[in-house]
């Protein structure tokens, strides 16, 4: 099983759009951002995915923007693998920020696995199923209590 992953970031002033708060488009950015992260660290990152000449691409995103993440504010961004099938792993997130215990984003993305040199879908590897594993079922990924 994958664990939650946490990185915390500060809102920096390119971030920030001109009514004064995070723009929407950077949240997708984070979303990237924070699985490319994840899958490193599971040890299944873009290196692997070269040698085994096949990759997860995102093909569908759902996004809820519930509150403005604003300049300086401290971020959480966290993310969890909820599900696996032979050609997709679904991926969700929750951004939050401890100052006010707000979580600001919510999202899933459904990622595909392809052949990287042809981009026809194809079934996961072994290598991918083993890694990319959903987080334990008694995990609290909304729980953020641990930065209080």
């Amino acid at each position: 099983m994958s664990q939650l992953f946490d990185l915390q970031l500060t809102v920096q002033p390119q971030h920030i759009d001109l009514l004064g708060h995070v723009n929407n488009v950077v949240y997708v950015q984070w979303m990237q951002d924070i699985a490319a992260a994840h899958i490193e660290a599971l040890g299944l990152g873009v290196a692997q995915y070269l040698q085994l000449k096949h990759a997860m691409v995102a093909v569908e995103h759902q996004v809820q923007y519930r509150k403005a993440a604003m300049p300086d504010d401290q971020l959480i961004l966290r993310t969890w693998l909820n599900d696996i099938n032979a050609l997709y792993s679904f991926r969700q997130y929750a951004f939050y920020r401890p100052h006010d215990q707000s979580i600001l984003f919510t999202g899933q993305t459904k990622w595909a696995c392809i052949e990287i040199d042809t981009g026809r879908p194809k079934r996961m590897s072994p290598t991918f199923i083993q890694a990319y594993q959903p987080v334990d079922a008694d995990a609290q990924p909304y729980d953020f209590a641990s930065y209080l």
